[in-house]
């Protein structure tokens, strides 16, 4: 078992990564004040799926293959990249809260299991997440103080759950303002175009970096 004193500076340290802007971030804040709470959480669910997919993945090896397989690690991240620059175009293209696009057609209102595959692909598709957790999470384990694999498990756990109650809090806090963004047109431009650029941005990072 982890430490308690241990555990404190693994919850810090996740609280501090969580904070920081990220796709992540702008994914659930876009998703929650354009279509509502329900799907900005099941974005946050799918996140949190993606999440423990990264830590197993991690404790499996994984991301040693990526270490050591710069190929493998490129074509992730362009692919990452690249789905992130699409998520944009998506944001950018389409009339907010389901009104008529210009051409008179309406956007099909948006299933809560889309939602979820959003999360998970922009996340999964982010390689640095991966390393990420194959990074921090040695950094904890003491294997003096018990089986290293229950470690890993109680660290991984303590991770989907820090970024799941973040993520929902951004949810939640993002929602309460779609009403007003439904009553000001030039918000509603605006708020898709801050997004879509912040999810650029965050795709030519990765496809650089």
């Amino acid at each position: 078992m982890v430490s308690m004193n241990l555990m404190l500076v693994f919850v810090s340290a996740l609280a501090l990564v969580y904070a920081l802007p990220g796709p992540d971030m702008a994914l659930v804040l876009q998703t929650s004040t354009s279509h509502g709470l329900r799907h900005g959480l099941a974005t946050a669910l799918g996140l949190a799926i993606a999440r423990a997919t990264h830590v197993t993945l991690s404790a499996c090896g994984v991301a040693a293959l990526l270490r050591s397989a710069p190929w493998l690690y490129t074509g992730v991240r362009v692919a990452g990249a690249l789905y992130l620059a699409y998520l944009a175009i998506q944001i950018f293209r389409s009339p907010a809260f389901g009104l008529a696009a210009r051409d008179g057609s309406r956007t099909p209102p948006r299933t809560w299991r889309t939602s979820i595959g959003k999360g998970m692909l922009s996340s999964i598709l982010n390689p640095k997440a991966l390393l990420f957790c194959s990074v921090l999470l040695p950094q904890f384990i003491v294997p003096a103080q018990g089986q290293v694999w229950l470690q890993v498990l109680e660290l991984g756990v303590v991770l989907v759950l820090c970024g799941a109650v973040f993520d929902t809090t951004l949810a939640f806090g993002a929602s309460r303002i779609s009403n007003w963004l439904r009553h000001h047109p030039r918000a509603q431009r605006m708020q898709r175009w801050t997004f879509s650029a912040a999810l650029l941005a965050f795709a030519l990072h990765l496809s650089i970096d």
